[in-house]
């Protein structure tokens, strides 16, 4: 009797602890069926649709989320801060940006988490929780508006609203891979939004749709009909691209292969932004001093990076700094530093810190003018990986820091366009158009995004010959980039591109032809000599190997080998004047 009640006692401890266990993993299902994206749950429910004929409301079967930096009539916005919360009342009005949407046919469905005081740009917030990255659930699913990103990527809303500073809207688009708008500074309302950095803040959007980004746009930006326009210029900025891990038969070659087959590839251009950004922006050339020529291409996009936390750590404390001090809240150690202790500048280096933001906008306006776009990767890495060191790490923090300052301090509008998985995380490049350049940015989303992702999927499709085509892709980027820096007459910086070609494919006789030209630029006539012949092994009717050749052999006083090759390159163009001119300069000075 006593043993059989034992025996009793113990099944129903098992069936208790196995009920329990079930119920545990029934709350934590339930706990993650919305990813943590949320903070409160809510509707707002649009107007009733207008009577025929007149047209539906825009935004019409569409449902959103928003970040809790809007304000929305009898909710408390948190901040993403307990003590924030705790000390500010409901709101007595709604954002306008949020009214305009619903007014615009769509559902708002609730609030979602934020960093802490939207300042960071990780998206982990130990206060409300880390929302989890439906894209890479290890990953982190990138701030300031994170959970808005992943109610998108994870499907619970049609399109989201956030607010970017310095990288809110574009880093977790990127995280979560799905698509993010940062419209031009000025261009969305700010009201009713609560403010980090006054001139760089802007209420941009998350969709997995261009056609729903886009919509949302015309609604927020209140835009009138225009005729789309296609992109007659667009800047690959190989400096920004060469901070990344992430291949760039991933990255950049998607979207040159798409302008290629949508546009043409005569609008395609290269350039090293950072050394444009340093000619076009004597603010910047002021305020920090030049180390080195070799350094001006990384050091330049980093001293803007630099530039744009200052003025974010001065402007967050003018906006914050009475409530922090009567407060003292609890916070996030390393940004309770940065929104705490006070930044000491003169009114010299306040002054130079908003020229450089006037300046760079007009510098971008200037580069990109109407019908430009500038191509560069969102973020320097993948995503971390939740609460690891890297995210505190100097080289991640000033490589996106780096690449999120040229729209963040000039107030253009970028997009952020996913490109799929690369070793299970998500990938995207962005597009950034001039200040006031939006409609044309979302049309052209619209317009490239299906080629775009037809040529993200052949670059991941496995097939046998992908080494190859990878390398031959490869060497092909660095052969243009030698180009431009030939025309830029940077001639060493040629050498380096051209050489890189032909690690990457060693039998193209324009690799070792171009590199000759370069060398002959630099006085290399032995290297000339011995590329040129390298590119007639390869190609023995290549004309322009035959006269850098020639050219070289002539300065290293070989005139009899220089006068053949000026005359084989006669044979084949006959109407070549430089080899006629050559030939007979030679034949007069030293004989046939």
């Amino acid at each position: 009797m006593g043993s059989s009640s034992a025996t009793n006692l113990w099944v129903l401890l098992g069936l208790g602890l196995a009920g329990i266990l079930m119920m545990s993993k029934r709350l934590k299902k339930a706990v993650k069926e919305d990813f943590g994206a949320f903070v409160e749950r809510l509707q707002l429910l649009p107007p009733p649709q207008p009577a025929p004929p007149k047209a539906p409301h825009p935004l019409t079967g569409l449902s959103f989320a928003v970040s809790d930096v809007f304000e929305i009539e009898g909710s408390v916005t948190t901040f993403g801060n307990i003590d924030w919360a705790k000390t500010h009342e409901p709101s007595s009005q709604t954002s306008p940006v949020v009214s305009a949407l619903v007014q615009g046919g769509a559902t708002c469905i609730g609030k979602t988490v934020v960093d802490e005081m939207a300042y960071s740009i990780h998206g982990e917030n130990k206060r409300y929780d880390t929302p989890t990255n439906p894209a890479a659930p290890d990953r982190v699913p990138g701030g300031a508006s994170s959970g808005a990103a992943v109610a998108v990527a994870a499907n619970l809303a049609d399109f989201s609203l956030g607010i970017d500073t310095d990288g809110g809207i574009r880093v977790p688009a990127a995280c979560c891979g799905v698509l993010g708008f940062r419209p031009s500074h000025g261009a969305v309302s700010h009201t009713g939004i609560i403010p980090v950095s006054s001139s760089s803040d802007t209420a941009g959007w998350f969709a997995k749709d261009p056609n729903v980004l886009r919509r949302v746009g015309h609604v927020l930006l209140q835009i009138p009909f225009a005729v789309l326009r296609n992109p007659r210029n667009v800047i690959i900025a190989d400096d920004c691209f060469e901070l990344t891990k992430t291949p760039i038969d991933r990255t950049a070659q998607v979207v040159i292969k798409s302008v290629e087959k949508l546009f043409g590839r005569q609008i395609l251009k290269h350039e090293i932004i950072g050394d444009y950004i340093y000619s076009k922006v004597p603010s910047l050339r002021a305020m920090y001093t030049k180390t080195s020529n070799g350094e001006v291409k990384s050091s330049s996009l980093r001293l803007l990076a630099n530039a744009m936390q200052k003025i974010k750590r001065l402007e967050f404390q003018l906006n914050h700094q009475e409530w922090i001090s009567s407060v003292k809240p609890t916070m996030n150690p390393v940004i309770s530093v940065q929104v705490q202790e006070k930044l000491e500048l003169t009114e010299q280096e306040t002054e130079c810190l908003y020229a450089i933001k006037n300046e760079l906008r007009a510098a971008m306006n200037s580069l990109l003018k109407d019908d430009g776009l500038l191509v560069l990767p969102t973020i320097a890495n993948p995503p971390p990986k939740l609460n690891s060191k890297e995210i505190m790490s100097e080289d991640y923090t000033i490589g996106t820091y780096s690449l999120l300052s040229l729209a963040s301090m000039s107030g253009c509008c970028q997009v952020t366009i996913p490109l799929g998985l690369y070793e299970k995380c998500p990938v995207s490049v962005s597009f950034v158009a001039r200040h006031g350049g939006d409609r044309f940015l979302l049309d052209t989303v619209q317009a490239m995004y299906a080629t775009l992702k037809e040529q993200a999927d052949i670059a991941i499709a496995p097939k046998s010959s992908t080494k190859v085509v990878s390398e031959e892709t490869s060497a092909d980027i660095a052969k243009e980039k030698g180009n431009e820096a030939f025309k830029a007459k940077q001639w060493q910086k040629a050498v380096g591109f051209y050489t890189e070609a032909i690690k990457l494919n060693g039998n193209n006789a324009t690799y070792y032809s171009n590199r000759a030209a370069a060398y002959l630029e630099l006085g290399s006539f032995i290297q000339a000599e011995a590329d040129c012949s390298k590119a007639i092994n390869f190609d023995k009717k290549n004309v322009k190997a035959y006269l850098r050749r020639g050219t070289a052999r002539e300065m290293l006083g070989y005139y009899k080998e220089a006068i053949d090759d000026f005359n084989y390159a006669l044979v084949l163009e006959p109407t070549n004047k430089r080899a006629s001119l050559s030939a007979n300069r030679l034949k007069k000075l030293f004989g046939s």
